[in-house]
């Protein structure tokens, strides 16, 4: 009789353990939404302290990481952007946006060489990520490779024709 009462205390306590963490994540995605929300109407500073609430509820939130990392790049702190872009890629090696925003984000900040490696490995995840190519062509062309920007700019193109087809 004392083994099920504990099995008993043991599963309640696990269901209110993934009820709790449950609703936490409910919670994260509910704050990187309106962080989203406020970021898009220029409330920069509001959408800034709603992904860092949704990251204080789930550490482990590359999204909201790469958000508050947009945000933060907007309001011109380029090293807080490339922080946080940086973390999104440590949870999730193969975040092809955050590669690309990281990469616009080193660009800002003066790392022509740093933006140009984060460009490509942003294709190299996501082949069909057109902004990745526009970006990597700006890069190319502010370091004097012509051939190199034409290609890409090529390619951006050719990807957002494809996208209109549909």
């Amino acid at each position: 009789m004392r083994h099920h009462r504990f099995l008993r205390v043991a599963v309640t306590s696990a269901l209110l353990t993934f009820v709790a963490t449950l609703s936490a994540q409910t919670t994260a995605n509910e704050f990187n939404s309106r962080g989203a929300g406020k970021r898009a109407k220029g409330d920069l500073d509001g959408a800034i302290a709603d992904f860092t609430k949704a990251i204080e509820l789930n550490p482990e939130f590359a999204m909201a990481y790469n958000n508050r990392g947009g945000a933060k790049r907007e309001a011109n702190d380029f090293a807080g952007a490339i922080t946080d872009f940086t973390k999104a890629i440590e949870l999730k090696p193969t975040y092809a946006v955050a590669y690309n925003n990281r990469g616009g984000a080193k660009r800002q900040n003066g790392d022509l060489d740093g933006a140009l490696a984060d460009f490509t490995r942003a294709i190299e995840l996501d082949p069909k990520l057109a902004g990745a190519y526009q970006n990597r062509g700006n890069i190319r062309k502010a370091k004097g490779d012509a051939a190199g920007a034409e290609a890409d700019y090529k390619k951006a193109e050719a990807l957002r024709a494809q996208e209109t087809d549909r």
